[in-house]
């Protein structure tokens, strides 16, 4: 299994987690307060720099609102190191 950080779907859990916040309104700090988290960690989720396991992943969700099982299927749709098909 290779590194998931910076891979593409990373990358594009990092960016749909960015979009689903800013859509819902909410600032890195309103997430992180809602999480019992410090800003920072909002912020290294979204630049990449800390991958987010499954339990979190459903934390953040709830958090900033939106069905998670959607995302994932967004995401599973990606072939590997190719984007979305």
């Amino acid at each position: 299994m290779s590194r998931t950080l910076q891979s593409p779907r990373h990358e594009a859990l990092r960016a749909l987690l960015v979009e689903r916040r800013k859509a819902a309104g909410l600032t890195q700090a309103a997430v992180a307060a809602k999480l019992g988290r410090y800003q920072s960690y909002m912020a290294n989720v979204e630049t990449g720099q800390r991958r987010v396991d499954v339990v979190e992943f459903l934390d953040l969700a709830e958090a900033i609102g939106f069905d998670p099982s959607k995302l994932v299927r967004d995401l599973a749709r990606m072939k590997k190191g190719k984007g979305f098909v």
